[in-house]
C-alpha cells in the first residue's frame, strides 16, 4: 500500500509537470525569440538614426565611429548611396536574427545577431524549469512518503491488533490515528477485544467453578462407592447405593446450575423449601469425610424452617462452607439455624483458630485464601447465594462464623393489569 500511494502521487505530479512544463517551455521559447527580435529591431532603428544625424551634420560615418554603438556579438552593415559598404563587428555564420531599416538619406542599416544566443538563453530557461520540476518531484515524493506512512502505519497497527486478538491476547489498545475511517476500525477492534476478554474470563471462570464445585460431590460419591465395596451387608449396600444415587442427582443439579449461571448468574428459579432436608442431606454426605479426619459435624437450632431459594444452590453453598471448615478449620463443625426478621439464617462454625482480621473482609473474593487453596469456593458460594436473593456474610472471625441469609417469603409478584372484559 505504501508503495502504491507513493507511485500514484508521483504519477499525478509527473503528469502535472508534463502538462504545465511543456506549455511553459513553449511560451518561454517564443517569448525569448520575440524579445531577441525586438532587440535587433531596436538596434537597427537606433543605428539608422545615428547615421542620419551624422549625415545631416556632414560628419564622418565609418566603422570606427559606429563600432562603439554595437552591443554584444551583433553585426551591422550600413549601405550609404555613393559610398562603400560599412561593416561593424564580425558577420555571423549559420542561422541569424536580422533587422533592416532605411534612413531619411536613403541609407540602409542591417543588424544581425546569431540565433545561438537565443538558443543559449532558451537552454538556461529550460535548466531552470527542469530544476524547479525536479524540486517539485522531490517534494512530492517526500510528501507522498509521509502521507503513505501516516496511512500505512495505522493499518499495520490494526493488523497487529487483529493478530493479537487471533492469538488469544484480547487487550484493547485504545489507540487512535486522527483518520475517521481508521479510528472507526480501531473502535470496532477494541470493542471486539473487550467482548472476547469478557467471554474468555467467563469461560475460565466457568471452568474453575466447575472443577471446584464438581470436586466435592465426586469425592463424596467415591467414598460412598468405597464403602459399598467394603461391606457384604445387603441392607448397608442398599442404603449406601441410595445415598450414592442422591449424590448423582445432586451432581447433575450442580452441572445444570453451573451452566445456568454461566449464561445468566441472576436466572435462579427460587422456590419455598424445607431447610432441614438440605441440612440433613449435607450432614449425611459429609460425615464420612469428617470421620476419616477424626472430627464431627452436627446441627442445631430452630427446626422446620421454610426458606425461599433454589435447594440445589443452597446445598452447594453449605457444601462449600462445610468443605472450607474441613480444610481450614478444626474440631467439631456446627450448623445452626435461626430466624432474624423475615430471614432464615444458617450459621456454619468450627473450633479452629479462625481467620485473620485483614483477611476476613476479603474472604469472599476470588483467588483470596488463607492457605494454599484456589480461593474459589467461597466466591462461588457468595455468587450462588446472591443469585437466589440471599447473602453470605462473615459474622465472626475467631472462632469463625459464616452465615447464609435466605428470605422466608417469596418476592411479591407484580400485579398484572386487567385488560377488561372481552367484547365478542
Amino acid at each position: 500500500m505504501r508503495r502504491r500511494l507513493i507511485q500514484s502521487t508521483l504519477a499525478v505530479v509527473l503528469v502535472v509537470i508534463a502538462v504545465f512544463g511543456v506549455s511553459l517551455v513553449i511560451v518561454e521559447t517564443r517569448t525569448i525569440t520575440s524579445t531577441a527580435q525586438e532587440r535587433v529591431d531596436t538596434e537597427a532603428v537606433r543605428l539608422v538614426s545615428i547615421v542620419d544625424s551624422r549625415l545631416l551634420g556632414e560628419e564622418t560615418v565609418d566603422a570606427s565611429v559606429l563600432r562603439d554603438q554595437i552591443q554584444g556579438d551583433r553585426y551591422a552593415e550600413i549601405r550609404i548611396p555613393g559610398k562603400p559598404v560599412i561593416e561593424v563587428g564580425t558577420k555571423p555564420t549559420g542561422d541569424v536574427i536580422s533587422a533592416r531599416e532605411t534612413g531619411e538619406e536613403g541609407e540602409t542599416v542591417t543588424v544581425q545577431e546569431p540565433r545561438s544566443s537565443v538558443t543559449r538563453e532558451v537552454g538556461r530557461t529550460l535548466l531552470i524549469i527542469a530544476a524547479v520540476a525536479l524540486l517539485a518531484v522531490i517534494a512530492a515524493v517526500l510528501l507522498a512518503v509521509r502521507q503513505a506512512n501516516r496511512l500505512a502505519s495505522p493499518l499495520t497497527d490494526l493488523a497487529e491488533t487483529a493478530e493479537r486478538l487471533g492469538s488469544g491476547d484480547p487487550r484493547p489498545r485504545h489507540k487512535r490515528y486522527g483518520v475517521p475511517e481508521l479510528d472507526r476500525v480501531a473502535d470496532v477492534l477494541d470493542s471486539s477485544a473487550e467482548r472476547i476478554a469478557r467471554m474468555l474470563t467467563a469461560e475460565r471462570r466457568l471452568a474453575a467453578d466447575a472443577s471446584h464445585q464438581l470436586r466435592t460431590p465426586l469425592t463424596a460419591l467415591s467414598m460412598r462407592l468405597e464403602e459399598i465395596t467394603l461391606t457384604d451387608d445387603p441392607d448397608t449396600v442398599k442404603e449406601e447405593a441410595t445415598i450414592a444415587l442422591t449424590q448423582v442427582e445432586r451432581l447433575t443439579d450442580v452441572v445444570e446450575r453451573l451452566l445456568t449461571n454461566s449464561r445468566d448468574p441472576r436466572s435462579g428459579s427460587a422456590v419455598t423449601f424445607d431447610l432441614d432436608e438440605v441440612i440433613q442431606q449435607q450432614l449425611a454426605e459429609w460425615r464420612p469425610a469428617y470421620r476419616s479426619a477424626g472430627r464431627a459435624i452436627v446441627s442445631s437450632g430452630k427446626r422446620h424452617l421454610q426458606a425461599v431459594g433454589t435447594p440445589g444452590a443452597v446445598a452447594q453453598v453449605l457444601a462449600a462452607l462445610i468443605e472450607n471448615s474441613l480444610m481450614h478449620g478444626g474440631g467439631t463443625v456446627a450448623l445452626r439455624t435461626r430466624v432474624t426478621g423475615n430471614q432464615a439464617v444458617i450459621e456454619v462454625t468450627d473450633e479452629g483458630p479462625g481467620i485473620s482480621a485483614d483477611l476476613g473482609a476479603r474472604i469472599f473474593e476470588r483467588a483470596i485464601s488463607g492457605r494454599n487453596s484456589t480461593g474459589i469456593g467461597l466466591a462461588v458460594a457468595r455468587d450462588l447465594a446472591e443469585a437466589d436473593g440471599g447473602r453470605l456474610e462473615m459474622l465472626q472471625t475467631k472462632p469463625p462464623v459464616i452465615a447464609l441469609f435466605l428470605s422466608r417469603t417469596p418476592p411479591a409478584k407484580k400485579p398484572t393489569q386487567d385488560s377488561g372484559p372481552t367484547v365478542r
